[in-house]
């Protein structure tokens, strides 16, 4: 799933992200403060003035970010990387791709290995407060679910009294697992963590685990690239936490988070119009819809 290519959208981020840079730069100035503020404080100035940024990601999530037949990165978080390159550097292709295990984003946020985390990562209060991140606008809002064989006698998470789970570590899976147990009357027989899906598809083939809980968006991805087809597994109705996912800078890069969040604003808003990358040249020559023009930077005619 490829959704911004390298032609129109380019041009729109672009002309959306030209007012993007003029409204951070009008509040800079009413707000009176110090100029060297941001320079001074890491403000993601100097990711700002470069010509690129390090997105950290993942390329083994099918549908978010993984590779495809032909080896190149594809995907809703993928695209999205290059999204905010195009409106900050002009280029899609300005940007450097990190991978990440889960249990190292936040480390390497903090570290300043990447500049911008889009990586399927939850918004929690704790996050946003204990992790030094700063959470932009959703992107994706998601639920956890449970994966089980197609063949086993579960229904829904009252039928799995002391199953073991498994799930990937560094999340906040296995809070949300023991909630959802309570709350259905049974009890998690042992939950199993691992460092990423691929261990935790050999454990659950192997027997260790009756399910795997984890965003339901994830689950379907793997489902669809089971190694015995997807119909041996299925993913179970009920839906049991609140998963925002959307990108994260460091706290205190307020202006790349700025910068960033228009970029997301820009896909949305397009969204909305009806604005594809199919789209964009016939919409930019001939809308008479004063906000469409507004949006596509160009002059309101009259």
């Amino acid at each position: 799933m490829r959704l911004f290519g390298k032609g129109s959208l380019l041009v729109l981020l672009m002309l959306v992200f030209a007012f993007a840079v003029v409204a951070c730069g009008d509040d800079d100035d009413d707000d009176g403060g110090d100029a060297t503020t941001d320079d001074a404080g890491g403000g993601g100035s100097e990711v700002l003035s470069g010509d690129s940024f390090k997105c950290g990601t993942r390329d083994d999530l099918s549908g978010f970010a993984a590779l495809d037949a032909d080896g190149e990165r594809a995907g809703f978080d993928t695209d999205y990387c290059r999204a905010i390159a195009a409106g900050l550097f002009g280029s899609v292709d300005a940007v450097e791709f990190v991978d990440l295990a889960t249990a190292d984003r936040f480390t390497a946020l903090q570290s300043g290995e990447i500049d911008v985390l889009v990586r399927n990562t939850t918004w929690t209060a704790s996050r946003d407060g204990g992790e030094g991140a700063r959470f932009l606008a959703t992107t994706f809002f998601d639920g956890q679910g449970m994966l089980v064989s197609a063949d086993s006698p579960y229904q829904s998470l009252a039928d799995m009294d002391g199953t073991n789970i498994c799930l990937t570590e560094g999340t906040t899976t296995q809070l949300n697992l023991e909630d959802a147990f309570t709350n259905a009357g049974v009890s998690v027989g042992e939950a199993l963590s691992f460092a990423d899906p691929e261990l935790i598809q050999e454990a659950f083939n192997a027997g260790q685990c009756d399910g795997w809980t984890a965003d339901r968006s994830a689950l379907a991805g793997f489902k669809t690239n089971w190694p015995d087809g997807p119909d041996a597994v299925r993913i179970l109705d009920e839906t049991f936490s609140k998963e925002p996912l959307g990108p994260a800078v460091r706290d205190g890069n307020d202006d790349l988070a700025q910068a960033v969040e228009w970029v997301i604003f820009a896909t949305i808003q397009a969204e909305e119009f009806g604005i594809t990358q199919a789209n964009v040249d016939q919409i930019r020559d001939s809308s008479e819809d004063p906000n469409v023009r507004r949006f596509l930077g160009l002059e309101e005619e009259g």
